[in-house]
């Protein structure tokens, strides 16, 4: 082939590509698994660097299932004694994190070996429920009391130092670190709240600040992405709504279920959101058009 007609064959194929990622449908939800492959208590989704999905009770509680790329979902682990997972985070050495609400436990899982250990304990913890992990590795957990509408925050460090960091909140619940660093978000799931705290160089956090309040419908888990716009679940409304870091509305998307618990970001470039649902027992996918915080983990030009 002659060199100028295998230039032009190149330029083809990269504008066929290009025109086929701008194609590509954007916040729009599809079914990622069968419904009733796991419990009502599905929650906690998460993805390792393989693209591999991790998400809770998978056929029964106290399991986590493994969910491939192209939606086959296996039994992962079973967890021991009355431990029950529900939010799951991975640190950039591929170590997995589970809020262990029945523990009162943050436990850690060595996906390799599947040796599951105690990270964290405290008496002090009402009811782990969602995590959230810093680029340095520090946790956040929180820690709603449902029955009495109220919560706390904790946070556990890389070598298993637990601290209460806030209390006196309402329910709290999805928990997310800002791409800097700089802020926690936590939503109240009752209240209807999503709050920001400023992290300070100590560890500790200054006084919270109301990024936006809603009128209705519940909240559940949020993560951000690169750009640090905040995605949370509307339980009861069937949505994940958009948020900039300053709490302006940019979209809202539906996830085919009325009772979406979790999300999470995945995939080769961190482009795709998975999100479970409790309606249909299942996940769901949707591309968006930044990737997610958790994608930085993955990337070795992105350690401090």
């Amino acid at each position: 082939m002659p060199a100028r007609h295998f230039e032009l064959a190149v330029t083809i194929a990269v504008y066929a590509l290009t025109a086929a990622a701008h194609a590509e449908e954007l916040f729009v939800a599809k079914p990622l698994t069968k419904p009733g492959q796991f419990t009502s208590g599905i929650e906690g989704p998460a993805c390792d660097a393989d693209g591999n999905l991790y998400v809770v009770n998978f056929g029964k509680q106290q399991t986590i299932g493994k969910i491939a790329p192209d939606g086959h979902a296996s039994l992962f682990v079973t967890l021991p004694g009355k431990s029950t997972g529900n939010g799951i985070v991975f640190d950039r050495q591929g170590q997995m994190y589970v809020a262990d609400y029945v523990g009162h436990n943050v436990l850690k899982i060595d996906p390799k070996t599947r040796q599951i250990s105690v990270l964290a304990h405290s008496d002090e913890l009402n009811q782990p429920n969602d995590l959230a992990i810093a680029l340095d590795g520090t946790l956040y957990a929180s820690d709603p009391a449902w029955s009495k509408s109220t919560g706390q925050l904790w946070k556990v460090t890389p070598q298993g130092e637990i601290t209460r960091l806030a209390t006196n909140l309402g329910t709290t619940n999805g928990i997310e670190v800002s791409p800097d660093g700089k802020w926690l978000y936590v939503n109240e799931s009752v209240q209807r709240n999503v709050w920001s705290f400023p992290v300070n160089t100590d560890g500790t956090l200054g006084h919270k600040i109301l990024l936006r309040k809603f009128d209705d419908f519940g909240f559940d888990g949020m993560r951000c992405d690169v750009d640090g716009r905040l995605y949370i679940t509307r339980h009861g409304k069937g949505t994940v709504v958009v948020l900039t870091p300053d709490g302006e509305i940019v979209r809202e998307i539906d996830v085919l279920g009325k009772s979406p618990t979790n999300i999470c970001f995945g995939g080769a470039d961190g482009c795709t959101a998975y999100v479970t649902e409790v309606e249909h027992t299942r996940v769901v996918s949707f591309r968006v058009d930044r990737p997610g915080q958790a994608w930085k983990l993955w990337q070795p030009d992105k350690t401090p």
